[in-house]
């Protein structure tokens, strides 16, 4: 078996292949771009959020599914999470700075299309 460019970097700025199935950034692309880990993305952008905040701003997630959206993001090292030890536990969510860095075109692409609609609202008026 052979082992893909993928695996290895040898070159400093050397990218992986993303468009191969084992390429371990693949994943990470499949998670920030999953249904639910774009509108995480752009939920926190501007705000560290408790978990029941991110759930009332995202209309339509379930509470498992923003769980495991978040898990997934935790363990790439998008989103950190921060308990606070109390009765119940408060549990806070915000962006590192790779997950900022990473959710800037998403949020460009946000205002973007958001824009684009307004103005054809207004131009239907």
């Amino acid at each position: 078996m052979t082992v893909g460019a993928q695996f290895t970097r040898t070159e400093p700025g050397e990218r992986y292949d993303v468009f191969h199935t084992d390429c371990p950034a693949r994943d990470m692309v499949d998670h920030v771009t999953s249904r639910w880990g774009v509108w995480v993305l752009i939920s926190l952008r501007s705000n560290d959020l408790r978990f029941f905040e991110l759930r009332e701003s995202i209309q339509g997630i379930s509470e498992k599914m923003l769980a495991q959206t978040l898990r997934t993001l935790v363990q790439d090292g998008l989103v950190w999470r921060k308990v606070e030890p109390t009765t119940p536990p408060q549990v806070t969510y915000g962006l590192t700075e790779f997950g900022q860095e990473v959710g800037e075109p998403l949020t460009e692409l946000f205002d973007r299309i958001t824009g684009r609609l307004s103005q054809r609202g207004a131009g239907q008026r």
